[in-house]
């Protein structure tokens, strides 16, 4: 279990910490927007303030300059000289350098302004704090590292799918692709019956160079239940999943007591109820079943699950009833005198051939 985004939050100015919220503390939930770090802002105001000053002089000073060349062209225009006046007769240079400068000067007013908007460090995203590492009253300069923070909103589970898996699956390889529905178990208390739903979204592209699977990343909407109440499914928590895959037909489903050797079964003719050898190949297998496709083996015939310590092909076996375990149990009876058995049963063992 991993967050989807995870950052490292640091400050973009300079200065000492003068507040921080109870929502940047280590594992408090926090929303976007929300201020977690204040800095000083005296220097920052002030700053502010001489560019406001520095806004309104070059203002005054180009809407002289532009008054001066209006009044320049006027009379120019009175002397009838029906020629274009020099750009220096019309105080074209000096204007432009008095509009330059209240474009420079609106320009450092906007940083000052950036920069006091700064003071107040915002979350991001909503999310929620994983360390924080500045303390009140510490003072931090651009670039500070303040703590490490992740997105609340999903989560991400690698699920790792081995090789003999990847052809059963149906997994999403490109945008738009069908995710795929996978169902999460707490897998440290496994007496935990909650129940997590994710989605495959992508996998990882690239086989694992060490187990040699593929990863398949799964979303987890709202893990730690802020919207639908559930309990949490914290960071880094292993847990278990179930993915449906493809539908596999003419497909045989055999007990996993019945494999011997892993690819041995011994098959019976429930006709001739003779012993037969057959390896088989497993489609795929869990700790109870092997499924297998064979279409040579006969409708009908039986599988023997009991364990057989010799078993030539072709031999003739008889199916033994099961035995009540509550039954009373049947004895054999002895005539002391003649120390031959007398009238009574003699008890068969059970369990299936």
């Amino acid at each position: 279990m991993r967050p989807h985004d995870q950052i490292t939050l640091n400050s973009e100015v300079t200065g000492k910490i003068v507040s921080i919220s109870a929502s940047f503390e280590d594992g408090a939930f926090f929303k976007a927007g929300e201020v977690l770090v204040e800095l000083d802002t005296a220097d920052f105001e002030a700053v502010v303030a001489n560019g406001e000053a520095q806004v309104a002089r070059m203002t005054s000073a180009y809407a002289l300059e532009k008054a001066q060349s209006d009044q320049a062209r006027l009379n120019w225009d009175k002397l009838n000289l029906n020629e274009e006046p020099d750009p220096l007769v019309l105080r074209i240079p000096q204007l432009k350098q008095a509009e330059a400068n209240v474009k420079s000067a609106d320009a450092q007013l906007g940083r000052a302004q950036r920069d006091l908007a700064r003071t107040q460090i915002r979350a991001p995203f909503d999310g929620r704090v994983r360390q924080r590492t500045v303390g009140l009253g510490q003072a931090i300069r651009t670039n500070s590292q303040l703590g490490t923070i992740f997105a609340s909103d999903y989560a991400e589970v690698r699920l790792p799918i081995s090789g003999e898996d990847l052809p059963l699956l149906n997994l999403p390889e490109e945008v738009g692709d069908q995710p795929v529905e996978v169902v999460l178990r707490d897998a440290l208390n496994l007496a935990n019956e909650t129940i997590w739903k994710a989605q495959i979204i992508r996998t990882e592209g690239t086989l694992d160079a060490s187990s040699l699977e593929l990863f398949a990343i799964a979303k987890v909407d709202d893990p730690f239940g802020i919207i639908s109440g559930k309990p949490p499914l914290r960071i880094g928590q292993p847990v278990t999943a179930s993915v449906s895959g493809k539908v596999l037909e003419n497909v045989m489903a055999l007990p996993r007591l019945g494999v011997k050797r892993l690819n041995q079964v011994y098959l019976v003719d429930p006709k001739k109820m003779t012993l037969h050898n057959r390896t088989i190949e497993a489609v795929w297998a869990d700790g109870d079943h092997v499924l297998i496709r064979d279409p040579h083996i006969p409708d009908g015939s039986l599988l023997a699950t009991t364990k057989l310590w010799y078993t030539p092909e072709g031999a003739t076996v008889e199916i033994l009833p099961d035995i009540d375990p509550n039954a009373p149990p049947k004895t054999t009876m002895v005539d002391p005198k003649a120390g031959k058995p007398g009238k009574g049963k003699s008890l068969k063992g059970g369990g299936k051939k």
